[in-house]
């Protein structure tokens, strides 16, 4: 009988606390990019995937060739949002430390040093190299509650035919928060 109190008063109490984030996915009806996103404890996180003609149209104009940023452009990009609606105080993040898992098997990013390392490689010019690291979005940044927030590109670094979930990590004043999309998609 105790056993039984005890089961109910952890249904009745402790579960509706340990309920998933509701994930939504969108598809833009002009270009079919489809956007992940997620609200968890006050954060906003979306990732919206950009088709590789739409990464190298935007590098060619900023002084790349398609084949310096071919490497890049096929990387599995998206539009990476993450926003502080309203959290519990100033939320910080590292991106680097965020997980990325194919298959259940986790995949490590390339971090945006990384990737300026290895287009550098290419006799890229300099003012290219300024404008793709600023397009990128911040490898790490606080934001305020109340919608502070930025984007920027974000490669996974995965060929286009990719499924993967992505965990974001941050904290506010030490404690770890995160949110989660699952079976995202990469853009062919």
């Amino acid at each position: 009988m105790i056993k039984i109190i005890k089961i109910g008063f952890f249904t009745f109490f402790c579960l509706p606390y340990i309920v998933m984030a509701q994930q939504n996915i969108h598809t833009n009806s002009a270009s079919s990019a489809k956007t992940w996103e997620t609200h968890v404890d006050g954060v906003h996180f979306s990732l919206t995937q950009i088709l590789p003609e739409q990464v190298q149209a935007f590098y060619v104009n900023r002084g790349f060739t398609l084949d310096q940023i071919e490497p890049y452009s096929s990387s599995c990009v998206y539009m990476s949002v993450l926003r502080n609606d309203n959290a519990p105080g100033t939320i910080h993040f590292i991106s680097n430390n965020w997980s990325v898992l194919v298959d259940g098997q986790s995949h490590s990013l390339v971090s945006v040093e990384q990737w300026v390392q290895r287009l550098t490689t290419n006799n890229t010019k300099k003012s290219s190299l300024v404008a793709f690291r600023w397009a990128q979005f911040p490898p790490e940044q606080e934001y305020e509650p109340g919608g502070d927030w930025n984007q920027g590109m974000f490669s996974i670094g995965l060929d286009a035919s990719a499924q993967f979930d992505i965990i974001a990590q941050w904290d506010i004043e030490g404690k770890k928060y995160e949110a989660k999309l699952q079976g995202v998609q990469c853009a062919k």
